[in-house]
């Protein structure tokens, strides 16, 4: 599950990332927008932010990019069979994570 967490994590920045992109900003110029600094705005994207988005702080996120939340935290068929293949590692003893 732990494994899983992670990989979730790393989506949404990714997604952040591309939106953040998309809308030709800058990581400062993101963190400007939302009052948050710009490592912090990399460790997000990254996926590597103390795996503790909460839910406001991605509504801030969204809401600087200009993009509905659920563009950030909503995935597709092939993103989640990334998880369950994880899932199944872990019930087998595989992936520890």
């Amino acid at each position: 599950m732990k494994a899983r967490k992670a990989i979730i994590y790393k989506q949404i920045g990714a997604k952040i990332a591309y939106y953040r992109k998309m809308r030709e900003l800058t990581q400062e110029e993101l963190a400007e927008k939302i009052h948050l600094s710009r490592s912090s705005i990399g460790r997000i994207e990254r996926g590597k932010y103390n795996h503790n988005i909460s839910i406001s702080l991605l509504i801030d996120i969204a809401d600087g990019l200009r993009i509905d939340l659920a563009m950030l935290v909503t995935f597709d068929e092939q993103e989640k069979k990334i998880w369950w293949s994880l899932q199944d590692g872990d019930a087998a003893g595989g992936y520890s994570g």
